[in-house]
């Protein structure tokens, strides 16, 4: 099975790239599955009803989300009624929402032969983030485990800051998870690799959006910012726009990755 992650989703560009560039790929990877960050996708600023449901339409199967996650009021109606719209599964319990979902993979019995299920989860770090969440490493083993009774394929989502949380969760769920992968820096980083237990791994995914930019927002406010410390509007940037993110390919047996691509498109 294949499976395309997609890197945090910026803005109206990143939605954009999301539009005109899956379709290929879906064909180029011959793609089973998609999962992508959304959190941004709203002008750089969490997420909407109207434009989760515009990128399912776009072909992506599952949204996930992190620490911008209660930027947009709105949110509260996909948090109460779409499974298909993950927050991070380590808010205490009684949070509005889902931390992980089982979902069909619509073209299983004509591609794999058999029906088959992916399990999805999202957690969130809590070295250098903000609200600080319960701890992430006891839920997200709990949520593998619960995912693993229903499919061996389960694929997370470690949404955080320190390269070092992300590379530990990486080897805690070795061997459980068929893939642990990192966002929320927006920088992709050059370190994926297949773990000795099976589970494939990348410290971050990078971002989808505007790369001519800063992390994705206009270059001088953020310039400015640094320079005088003074409050700045840092508004979505428009140029060099890009799909940044991963394949990973499962075995749906053993749930055990077998291959792991960085992916960067351009617009």
């Amino acid at each position: 099975m294949n499976i395309l992650f997609i890197g945090d989703i910026v803005g109206e560009p990143g939605r954009l790239a999301v539009q005109q560039l899956l379709p290929d790929l879906r064909r180029e990877l011959a793609l089973d599955f998609v999962i992508a960050n959304g959190e941004n996708a709203a002008g750089g600023n969490g997420i909407t009803p109207a434009i989760a449901s515009e990128l399912f339409a776009f072909g992506v199967d599952v949204l996930t989300s992190g620490d911008h996650l209660w930027d947009q009021k709105e949110v509260i109606h996909l948090l109460e009624k779409e499974r298909r719209f993950l927050r991070p599964m380590n808010y205490p319990d009684g949070t509005p929402g889902f931390g992980l979902g089982l979902y069909p993979v619509p073209n299983a019995l004509s591609r794999l032969g058999k029906e088959a299920h992916v399990g999805v989860l999202n957690v969130q770090g809590r070295t250098f983030m903000q609200p600080a969440l319960n701890d992430p490493f006891s839920a997200a083993q709990a949520g593998v485990r619960q995912l693993l009774q229903q499919t061996r394929v389960v694929f997370v989502d470690f949404h955080a800051e320190a390269s070092s949380e992300k590379m530990a969760m990486g080897r805690h769920l070795d061997g459980q998870a068929s893939a642990v992968v990192g966002t929320h820096t927006h920088v992709q980083t050059a370190d994926e690799q297949i773990f000795q237990g099976g589970t494939a791994f990348l410290t971050d995914a990078g971002f989808t959006g505007p790369h001519e930019s800063v992390l994705g927002r206009k270059i001088q406010p953020v310039i400015q910012r640094f320079l005088t410390a003074i409050p700045q509007r840092f508004e979505v940037a428009r140029e060099g726009v890009k799909l940044l993110g991963v394949c990973v390919s499962v075995d749906v047996q053993s749930g055990h990755a077998t291959a792991i691509q960085r992916i960067s498109k351009a617009l």
